[in-house]
């Protein structure tokens, strides 16, 4: 029981091993959904259809023999409405309250399906429960573009949607909610901080006790205070952390052993934190997070078919998708005969925001060798 009249009935999925099928989930992920228990009954968001029959028999437990009236879908991805369908054979008298471009995409996911009673809801608006009252704040590409976020003023409770979510189950160490949870933000929300960045300013009028993301644990209290302070770093594109992240590409090695150099070059001179990630072995998803969080990035690339390295490519191809900015990038090169890396970074880097590449670009020829030290101390020197 979150209140005498807010009750969790959201499901852990532990099972779950890629979250949207692209980000590892060790732990697994949580489908956050509450209940609202007034004169008039009010639950917050549905799950991901994994978990359809665990969260009606908690929803039917928590109401304790009373009718739904409202069920508050704030966001229309699949792993939170994904039970709308099973909600309103059990519910037919309930009303759907979301904001009319989530009614749409609701028609969109469920086609043949009378989805029955509906309301649509814009900024500004709110729905009385009795003593409780839901105040809607429109959260447009936060991350999709039909979304809301509900503020109940009487119990100081801000449910926020996706923001302040992250992965793992609803159970996992709160202590750990900022490694998790900045890995979410920026692999899922990095394109839009702008749009986060206007939900922030609205949030920051309110008088906030609890945030209740869709993911993730509730915050409260001294949590509370760095999640709002961590995501408003995040949503202006600020750096979190000083330091240097060194990614690299190596189909044999020697491209990796440069920036293992780089990595204990940088450490020496005092850089701050220092990641040295390889491209083709560890979690992109990490490795996006610490550019992100850093925003100073050597990137060591082996020449491959007159390009770079895919792992490269895909690197930072997906940067440029998430729109990383306001950053420092170093480029290392190397090849045989012909080293075409930097030149293929270098195209996927410019179309980048306010991103400056620093000299000089260094060239290796095959494996690093003494006389290349030189030009690695100097970009060293350009980073720091």
């Amino acid at each position: 029981m979150l209140s005498t009249s807010i009750r969790y009935i959201g499901c852990d999925d532990a099972d779950l091993d890629l979250f949207e099928s692209q980000y590892v989930t060790p732990e697994g992920m949580c489908y956050n959904s509450y209940v609202i228990l007034d004169q008039k009954v009010a639950v917050m968001d549905s799950v991901d259809p994994r978990k359809t029959e665990q969260w009606l028999q908690q929803l039917d437990k928590a109401l304790e023999g009373r009718e739904p009236d409202y069920l508050i879908v704030q966001h229309m991805e699949p792993d939170h409405s994904g039970s709308l369908a099973a909600f309103r054979k059990a519910y037919p008298n309930a009303t759907f309250v979301a904001s009319a471009k989530a009614l749409q995409f609701m028609a969109q996911f469920n086609p043949g399906t009378d989805m029955g009673k509906t309301q649509a809801v814009k900024e500004g608006d709110t729905l009385s429960l009795g003593a409780h009252t839901l105040q809607f704040f429109t959260a447009p590409m936060v991350h999709w573009p039909e979304v809301v976020m509900t503020y109940c003023p009487e119990e100081k409770v801000f449910f926020s949607a996706d923001a302040f979510g992250k992965f793992g189950v609803k159970a996992a160490d709160p202590d750990d909610w900022a490694c998790e949870a900045r890995r979410y933000f920026f692999n899922i929300c990095g394109k839009y901080t702008a749009p986060v960045s206007a939900v922030m300013k609205k949030a920051t009028t309110l008088d906030i006790a609890t945030i209740c993301p869709l993911h993730g644990p509730e915050l409260e209290g001294e949590a509370l205070a760095e999640a709002i302070r961590l995501y408003s770093t995040w949503s202006n594109n600020e750096v979190e952390t000083k330091g240097v992240l060194v990614a690299h590409a190596s189909i044999h090695g020697n491209t990796a052993r440069v920036a293992e150099k780089l990595g204990e070059m940088l450490e020496a001179r005092g850089a701050g934190k220092v990641a040295v990630a390889d491209l083709c072995r560890e979690d992109m998803a990490e490795v996006i997070e610490d550019a992100f969080r850093m925003r100073k990035v050597i990137l060591c690339g082996a020449t491959y078919d007159g390009d770079v390295f895919p792992p490269m490519h895909q690197f930072l191809w997906k940067l440029q998708l998430k729109a990383f900015q306001n950053a420092t990038v170093g480029l290392v090169e190397n090849g045989t005969w012909a080293p075409m890396a930097a030149k293929a970074m270098r195209a996927l880097i410019e179309p980048m925001k306010n991103v400056t590449i620093v000299e000089p670009v260094v060239s290796i020829k095959s494996a690093l060798k003494d006389d290349d030290l030189p030009q690695l101390e100097a970009l060293v020197n350009a980073m720091i």
